[in-house]
């Protein structure tokens, strides 16, 4: 039973290490028949794990997502992350706070004894870079909102607060915006939603932090692209005169397997777009090639280089000065 229970905790981590395994390659991995695999499939869906079953010559399995939320399985480097990125969400702007407190808590409470002792003493405190002025929040739920149309391709219509309150007894009641969400992005520590404005016919840049949804969301719409066919050059030009990395001798792009709410924490000069829930397009840039390389490595996350080319050779020269001191390092022990 033990053997039985230990392998079912093996196949449930590699179904949720990649989207598709063919079920063949499946059981080699764990050492058992083809219908073993089938077995333990039938027995996690009985658990609650919304296992789907992949059609095609090989065959295979797929983890998907249900109506309920099933106990999760994480190693201890991905426990250990998942805690340390809690205790930062303050600084993401994205109003979760309560919510990654929580979370944080719950986490603690179901890790082995190992962990929590290990997460026990590593108490980071998230400081914000000094501004000026408070950086407004942003409430969790109009991101998600947001998000959902971009994805889904809906139109949207909200109110937009002005930028100063208006005087007492203000003009006329300003009616509700409708535009065609594109690309929800951070710049400067803050969020905004880049837009066609139906209305105004026109490209637009809409603060999120002044945004209230209304719903329904509107008919589906064919994606545009923006002018110049770069998000990042586009939003980098709207704000130009601000900080950001469009001064920089160099900017590259990458696509980082974070959640944009973690990166935009960590590059308040760069341009971070939400690509799904782990993964973000980064453009950041730097006074040198090694230099953008060094700090899009920072991350200590997976990534892949968009472009330009020099920023590919840049991250190619670091991995092999990077492989030939380790190898002096452990020639001299």
């Amino acid at each position: 039973m033990h053997k039985t229970s230990a392998r079912l905790l093996e196949l449930l981590s590699l179904l949720q290490a990649r989207r598709d395994w063919p079920g063949a390659l499946l059981a080699e991995r764990l050492g058992v028949s083809p219908r073993t695999v089938r077995r333990d499939v039938d027995r996690l869906r009985e658990l609650g794990y919304p296992i789907a079953a992949i059609k095609g010559p090989d065959g295979g399995y797929r983890l998907a997502a249900g109506t309920e939320l099933p106990p999760l399985l994480f190693d201890d480097e991905q426990a250990v992350a998942l805690a340390v990125a809690l205790q930062t969400a303050a600084t993401s702007g994205a109003g979760i706070e309560d919510g990654a407190a929580r979370a944080l808590a719950t986490i603690r409470q179901v890790m082995p004894s190992r962990l929590r002792h290990r997460i026990d003493t590593l108490q980071v405190t998230a400081v914000e870079r000094p501004a000026p002025r408070p950086e407004p929040q942003v409430d969790g739920g109009v991101l998600m909102a947001l998000g959902a149309a971009v994805h889904a391709r809906e139109v949207v219509r909200f109110d937009y607060a002005p930028a100063a309150p208006p005087e007492a007894g203000g003009g006329a009641p300003v009616p509700p915006r409708r535009a065609e969400p594109h690309h929800l992005v951070t710049w400067g520590g803050r969020w905004y939603l880049v837009a066609w404005d139906l209305d105004r016919e026109d490209w637009r840049t809409f603060r999120a932090d002044r945004i209230t949804p209304r719903a329904p969301t509107g008919p589906r719409f064919t994606r545009r692209n923006v002018p110049g066919g770069d998000v990042a050059a586009f939003v980098a030009g709207r704000f130009r005169g601000s900080s950001g990395s469009a001064g920089w001798a160099c900017r590259g792009e990458v696509i980082l397997d974070l959640p944009a709410a973690v990166v935009s924490r960590y590059s308040r000069d760069g341009l971070v777009e939400e690509l799904g829930p782990d993964r973000c397009r980064l453009v950041l840039g730097s006074w040198s090639w090694p230099g953008l390389a060094a700090a899009v490595g920072r991350f200590d996350a997976d990534f892949e280089v968009v472009g330009p080319a020099e920023l590919e050779d840049a991250c190619a020269d670091l991995a092999r000065r990077y492989t030939a001191a380790a190898s002096i390092g452990r020639a001299g022990h």
